[in-house]
């Protein structure tokens, strides 16, 4: 049986290369030959055993490839072709698909269906980090990559281009609106490009990497915040003449993120929370207005399909963004340990790091 090299998972603290079978494909399936992927903050969780995968599953959800071959249901796409996959792969046909939640399409459970369902590479089913992907429900899933752009250019589409935009979209951010970026990490710096396309009119950032503050103002943050030279808090309803934020997105993951995130918001206005966290949360309670603020509280798992990703590939396409600068690394597959190694460090300034076999 034929076989490629794939980055898996071995026991917490370790993903290694190795060498598995290509997949085979079945009929509305397509298999994918990797040409460039990336490593997530989400891969960091399983790296940490924080977030708990099988033992043997390949590692990775951001895939820019080619099609290798079709399934033999599979139509209106070519083998050769250039084409991108969701980190959420919906199979369009599910409950929670025809409820409209398609990111949550996954197995049900007595009590509905499981939270994170539709995040299958890497996680349920072998991810990307490989030489080649296996993409089931393909019709629903492939978005073939428009002519003049590069693999780094739509490398962020799959899932962090589309989990910052969600955080604004799904913080309902308005024109005119103030909106505040918690941690100036790729999915954050992606929420403040969103919000500035959405109509934001005062976006502030929040972090205290100066590379991170930097990208941030470039892609559309009107100020930034280090939280190393004082309470970000204060800060910010300084900078907000003490009325608070229409809108908090909240991108890390952490009990202090979350919690600042909801002390700024003005009455009324939204926390839109994109961070994975790993243990329990609270809700401080005078931050929460006792339950009496009119506070809304949302949550947002990357939207995926062929059709969010053909428009954010049109953004790009557009020239309204350019998200090339977050790519600061580049290694072979051959040397993931290494990225894994710089990535999940946050050495040397890396946002993102491109990942060709």
């Amino acid at each position: 049986m034929p076989k490629m090299k794939a980055a898996i998972f071995a026991e917490k603290g370790r993903i290694v290369l190795d060498d598995k079978p290509i997949p085979d494909v079945g009929p509305l399936d397509a298999l994918i030959r990797i040409t460039t992927t990336t490593i997530c903050g989400t891969d960091v969780h399983i790296l940490k055993g924080e977030y708990p995968v099988e033992r043997g599953l390949t590692i990775g959800h951001e895939p820019v490839g080619v099609i290798e071959k079709l399934g033999a249901s599979v139509t209106g796409y070519t083998e050769g072709q250039r084409v991108i996959a969701g980190a959420i792969t919906p199979s369009g046909h599910s409950y929670a698909c025809l409820c409209g939640c398609s990111s949550q399409d996954g197995p049900g459970t007595k009590h509905g269906f499981k939270a994170m369902g539709g995040w299958k590479f890497g996680n349920t089913i072998d991810g990307c980090q490989a030489e080649y992907v296996l993409v089931k429900d393909a019709l629903a899933n492939l978005s073939p990559i428009p002519e003049g752009l590069t693999d780094e250019q739509v490398l962020m589409c799959p899932d962090i281009m589309s989990t910052g935009f969600s955080g604004a979209e799904r913080g309902g951010v308005k024109i005119g609106d103030t909106v505040v970026v918690f941690a100036l990490g790729p999915i954050g710096l992606c929420a403040v490009a969103g919000a500035k396309l959405m109509g934001a009119s005062s976006i502030i950032g929040v972090d205290t990497v100066p590379e991170r503050l930097k990208v941030a103002k470039a892609l559309g943050a009107d100020h930034v915040v280090d939280f190393k030279a004082g309470d970000p808090v204060e800060q910010i309803m300084a900078l907000t003449d003490g009325r608070g934020a229409d809108v908090a997105i909240e991108a890390l993951g952490t009990q202090g993120t979350f919690a600042s995130a909801l002390k700024v918001l003005r009455p009324g206005g939204t926390l839109s929370s994109l961070g994975v966290y790993s243990s329990d949360l609270g809700i401080p309670l005078g931050a929460f207005a006792a339950g009496l603020g009119d506070l809304t509280i949302v949550s947002t798992l990357c939207p995926g399909g062929k059709e969010r990703m053909r428009r954010l590939m049109n953004i790009v396409s557009s020239g309204r963004i350019d998200l090339k600068p977050l790519v600061t690394h580049r290694f072979k597959l051959d040397d993931i340990e290494k990225a894994y190694d710089l990535f999940s460090n946050q050495r040397d300034g890396v946002l993102k790091v491109a990942i060709t076999p």
